[in-house]
């Protein structure tokens, strides 16, 4: 029998397989970005809106610290080390993720709201770790 405090093992399974979904997507795109491991098409290919965020991603230092944000923070979630940590440092890389699609290119929408949803689903299992967070006056 479970208390309320103490999640079923459905529940346990279902956080681990979000953790390591999440964490696979990240680590694996990011270290994989930083790598060229999936070099970027020629400009002459990209959606019109595209070419000029393209170039300022890969024309400064923004590039490499939004890809290697991203796969530090999927090597944590993937070790299960930080994870609440993690998951404030990725929120800010994936609302640009989800606003990026929305408005310059709606192709890749549907794969940042499952990222989205990952990510709010374990933010919600670790709700208790973000209580301090949200405390309106620090004691």
């Amino acid at each position: 029998m479970t208390t309320p405090e103490t999640p079923s093992r459905l529940a346990r399974i279902a956080a681990h397989v979000a953790r390591i979904l999440l964490g696979l997507v990240f680590f694996v795109f990011g270290l994989g970005a930083l790598l060229n491991w999936f070099p970027a098409p020629p400009p002459e290919t990209l959606p019109p809106q595209l070419v000029a965020f393209d170039a300022m991603m890969r024309g400064t230092y923004l590039f490499a610290l939004v890809k290697g944000t991203e796969a530090a923070v999927g090597l944590l979630l993937l070790a299960n080390r930080f994870v609440p940590l993690a998951l404030v440092v990725l929120a800010p890389v994936l609302l640009n993720i989800l606003l990026v699609h929305a408005t310059i290119f709606p192709p890749g929408l549907p794969m940042g709201i499952v990222l989205l949803a990952l990510q709010l689903y374990l933010a919600w299992v670790h709700r208790r770790a973000f209580a301090p967070l949200l405390a309106a006056r620090s004691s």
